[in-house]
């Protein structure tokens, strides 16, 4: 868009531009803050909490050990493949102070998903949580994989509660499958052999990719977005501009239930780290009633998170009992938030729920609404130094909607320019090449700006249903299906039909037991038009999502 009319809109204090320049790079900000914060907590897990202090030595230390492994150069890529635990932002500080590039890893990949990542990224090095070494295990051979470090659930809390947890976890619990790598180097060992060694300056530019993040992996290969150190950074500061003059620094109190080897997580936890907060890592976020009693230990201040973990939690006993007073921030990203969901959560903790949007290749937030505003549908406002353009399939630029006539013609690929996005997909310079155009990224996401600049989306490109002709959005279904007091959780597919080409399929897990096709049908006749209303009803246990919680519709589809 020409004019950016959401400036307009913009809360009192947000800057329409953000200093991407502010910091030389990553290990720059988090020299800053280790040392502005060194005698504060810095992150929590199983009971301990971990200073900026020590999280800074024992950075250094892996950063140390990681550039004295032949071979590992500035720009080598080190896989880290852990759950939320004190040596995930130990390995990633060490990482990127050795001048490396991070490469995050599902720890829940199949042996296959993990060899293509391997492979594709070309990672020299592996740090991994013994849990998942038997993965490893059966494809590093076929990778360019030369230095394994492994670690115990435990290994950085102090005595006995080390022994403790890693003995629990690995013979009463039995989470540890037998495995077996070669040469391997326990975390332990190779922070001592790091704290030994020195550790050479690196020069690191703005254009230095700092993650390859991978993407689309639920969805066939996955692709590695780079991300550089401007791209991290520039995105750091557009948070600090949107939610900052709502925390203080070194105070906060901040729950992170989303895995950091999520894009999401990842760049938040960075600038969280920035504000000096005590960072409350959740290991197993499944486990709601385990997550509500930690949660009770604390007057928390911020919550990140998806539509489907809000919702777990607002259905999880005790929850509703808990201190709220704390609260300021609680953000929702990575699938739409649903109204009924909003509602609930306002109605319970006496707090509204955010709802941002983001990608991978934007690193992430691209938008995100006014905070302590009530659901409005949209994903809010384009963030400092954003813009957000709409254009169809030939890239030409189309209308804002006005509110009135067609809007259909307002309705076309939401494209995004800015300092966070990609540079690019590693090594694909075709899958590059149809994803930006003229600075744009091409988001694959279908939706509108109004007026005012608020954007909204309608759905994702491969997700539309085609009926008789007519599109019909999943998000749109799904809304008004989730909204039905029987309903728990809901997806909407497109299933082939042969009178209409597609039909709208819904599959529930139901809230109350008793919950009927025809209830739901009926439900939905008084909130659709014709042609939206699902025409097949099917009831599960349970709905296949990714780690962060996002319902996989393919999935759905391809069952």
């Amino acid at each position: 868009m020409s004019e950016k009319t959401w400036l307009k809109e913009y809360p009192a204090g947000v800057p329409a531009e953000i200093d991407a320049n502010r910091f030389g790079s990553i290990p720059d900000l988090i020299a800053n803050v280790l040392n502005k914060y060194a005698d504060k907590p810095a992150y929590h897990n199983f009971g301990y909490s971990m200073s900026y202090a020590e999280l800074d030595r024992h950075g250094r230390d892996f950063a140390a050990f990681l550039q004295s492994l032949p071979g590992m150069n500035k720009g080598e890529r080190v896989a880290i493949m852990s759950p939320n635990l004190l040596q995930y932002p130990v390995a990633l500080i060490g990482i990127l102070r050795a001048g490396m590039t991070v490469v995050n890893v599902n720890p829940l990949y199949t042996p296959r998903e993990l060899e293509h990542q391997l492979k594709d990224s070309g990672a020299k090095a592996i740090v991994i949580v013994e849990n998942f070494a038997n993965t490893l295990q059966q494809v590093v051979a076929k990778t360019q994989v030369e230095h394994v470090v492994t670690t115990q659930l435990g290994d950085l809390l102090p005595l006995p509660k080390r022994w403790i947890v890693n003995l629990v976890v690995k013979k009463v619990r039995k989470m540890v499958p037998a495995w077996r790598i070669d040469g391997a180097i326990p975390l332990r060992a190779a922070l001592a052999r790091g704290a030994g060694a020195q550790l050479q300056p690196v020069s690191l530019t703005h254009e230095d990719i700092a993650f390859l993040q991978y993407t689309g992996g639920t969805t066939g290969l996955s692709k590695g977005a780079m991300l550089t150190h401007r791209n991290i950074l520039a995105n750091i500061e557009q948070a600090g501009a949107w939610i900052g003059g709502k925390l203080k620094e070194g105070e906060e109190i901040v729950i992170s239930p989303l895995p950091m080897y999520h894009i999401f997580c990842l760049t938040t936890t960075l600038y969280f780290m920035k504000l000096g907060v005590v960072n409350v890592l959740i290991t197993n976020p499944r486990d709601l009633p385990a997550f509500v009693e930690e949660l009770k230990k604390w007057k928390w201040s911020v919550l990140t998170g998806v539509n489907t973990l809000f919702n777990g939690l607002l259905n999880t006993p005790g929850f509703g009992e808990l201190d709220f007073s704390g609260l300021k921030v609680v953000v929702g990203g990575g699938a739409a938030v649903q109204k009924p969901v909003a509602e609930k959560w306002q109605q319970v903790t006496g707090r509204y729920l955010t709802e941002a949007y983001g990608l991978t290749e934007t690193s992430p937030a691209a938008s995100i609404n006014p905070l302590g505003t009530p659901w409005n549908g949209t994903i809010g406002l384009p963030i400092s130094s954003t813009e957000f353009s709409i254009r169809d399939d030939n890239f030409n630029e189309l209308p804002v909607w006005t509110g009135e006539g067609d809007i259909e013609k307002s309705t076309g690929e939401i494209c995004i320019r800015g300092p966070q996005v990609m540079k690019g997909y590693w090594q694909l310079p075709e899958e590059t090449a149809k994803a930006l155009q003229d600075g744009w990224l091409k988001t694959g996401d279908i939706g509108n700006i109004n007026a005012k600049g608020y954007v909204t989306i309608t759905d994702r490109k491969k997700d539309m249903i085609l009926v008789s002709g007519f599109n019909v959005y999943p998000n749109e279904i799904e809304s008004v299906v989730a909204m039905h007091p029987g309903v728990l959780e809901c997806a909407a597919v497109g299933v082939p039909d042969d009178k209409s080409g597609e039909a709208v399929k819904v599959v529930i897990v139901k809230r109350d037991p008793n919950l009927s096709k025809e209830s739901v049908i009926e439900h939905c006749k008084r909130e659709l038009t014709g042609y939206k209303i699902p025409k097949h009803v099917e009831f599960r246990d349970s709905l296949p999502k990714t780690p962060i919680g996002k319902i996989l519709r393919r999935e759905l589809r391809d069952k």
